[in-house]
């Protein structure tokens, strides 16, 4: 069993920055492939990065060059790194990790891009 509980979301101006922090329980954190989704008001939850244990990323198109995901096994933490920001990135954050049939979600921790 795996919790994922995710931190830094908050309020930002277009253009600026944030970093998102998922830590994770539980051992072999190293094994799950791990990642983030969003979901805005009135849409279906989607993905954004992940990371496999072997380091490949899946990148969504909205945000390829503007964030990037990392880990850090030995602190059993997944980070995304948001940058030039963008009101349509307005969403709640997911945290994702998986192995095999397994899939465990964070609760979420809302991002807004305003002015």
């Amino acid at each position: 069993q795996v919790q994922l509980v995710e931190s830094g979301g908050g309020l930002v101006q277009p253009g600026g920055s944030l970093r998102l922090s998922c830590a994770a329980s539980g051992s072999m954190f190293s094994i799950y492939t791990v990642g983030w989704y969003r979901q805005a008001p009135g849409k279906q939850r989607e993905l954004v990065l992940t990371m496999s244990s072997g380091g490949g990323t899946n990148v969504a198109d909205s945000v390829k060059g503007r964030f990037t995901i990392s880990r850090d096994n030995a602190k059993n933490t997944v980070y995304l790194q948001m940058n030039r920001l963008k009101p349509e990135d307005t969403a709640v954050y997911y945290c994702y990790a998986r192995y095999s049939e397994y899939n465990y979600w964070g609760r979420g921790t809302q991002v807004t891009v305003s002015s």
